[in-house]
């Protein structure tokens, strides 16, 4: 970093840059004095727009993150700004999420007819085991195709697909400007989303004091206490982007409500639980939203996937 320029690295979509958009407005207002600019970073999971999410998210390390981390640690890029749900759970050495900005809507969005309104047999878009698990369990008279890339093409290829509704997230939507596409933000009692989705991370280097000290003006405390119950409970299931565990942690005053669920990936099994605890502890409500679940035989859920074969 210059005296003056902070390089901002992100994905290339249109998508990753509104996040930096909408995190470096607020940091422009705070450090007038400061030039914040956008790089692109390149990532495999950009790259790759034909295996499954399931195939890629086999990986410890998120697809979507790698690239982007390797060039912050190379000084390529002073900050990394990161859709927080991408993130490896456990963090990257010599690495540090500096900011949890306030978080957009966390909920998934059903972009076409609404979920009551499906037809017997219609076919809906998403490449997400979650999702897939999820719709099924509520409506296992549909069908699912698998469809993958940026908001707009995914938006896009629903239409030419003749799919009756594509589910997508709904903060994605919104800073893209597109919410007007969507017909029915779900439940997250019902259908709770991946954890920390709609969450943005700023990451920088570890040893960079001076820039974690200037991003914490974006930073939100119940943004961070949700996400770190949400990530706690994903940690302790061992899970990643490929499995079907939603949770959704929303605080309340001084508490904070975890709803999770882990879906059989056909949908007929969906194990759920709702724990509190106060704001000041969220990776032990993680912990205990994850322990209720594997009592309740969630690990037989997850291990079908981790042993199912690649193809």
């Amino acid at each position: 970093m210059s005296a003056q320029v902070v390089r901002v690295g992100s994905r290339g979509s249109h998508l990753a840059k509104a996040m930096v958009a909408e995190v470096t407005a607020p940091l422009r207002e705070a450090h007038p004095g400061i030039t914040w600019k956008q790089h692109t970073v390149m990532t495999s999971g950009d790259r790759d727009r034909k295996s499954s999410l399931t195939d890629l998210g086999r990986s410890e390390v998120s697809v979507f993150a790698t690239a982007l981390e390797d060039a912050l640690l190379a000084g390529e890029i002073d900050i990394a700004v990161h859709s927080f749900k991408d993130l490896a759970t456990a963090p990257t050495p010599g690495t540090a999420i500096a900011a949890l900005p306030r978080r957009g809507d966390p909920r998934d969005a059903l972009c076409g007819t609404p979920l009551a309104d499906l037809p017997v047999g219609a076919r809906v878009g998403t490449g997400s085991p979650r999702r897939v698990a999820q719709l099924l369990a509520l409506r296992p008279d549909v069908a699912t195709t698998p469809i993958r890339g940026n908001v707009p093409p995914r938006l896009r290829r629903g239409r030419e697909l003749g799919l009756a509704g594509v589910v997508l997230a709904a903060a994605g939507l919104r800073r893209l400007d597109l919410g007007h596409e969507i017909t029915e933000a779900l439940d997250p009692d019902a259908f709770p989303p991946s954890p920390a989705q709609g969450v943005i991370a700023v990451q920088v280097r570890e040893t960079d004091t001076d820039l974690y000290a200037l991003v914490a003006a974006v930073h939100d405390e119940a943004t961070a206490a949700a996400a770190t119950a949400e990530r706690s409970l994903l940690a302790e299931l061992h899970g990643g982007c490929s499995v079907p565990v939603g949770a959704l942690a929303t605080a309340d005053g001084d508490r904070l409500r975890l709803v999770a669920q882990v879906t059989s990936l056909d949908g007929t099994t969906a194990l759920r639980t709702a724990q509190a605890a106060t704001l000041a502890e969220p990776a032990d409500l993680g912990k205990r939203a994850a322990t209720a679940l594997l009592d309740q035989g969630a690990e037989n859920i997850l291990a079908q996937i981790r042993e199912t074969p690649a193809p």
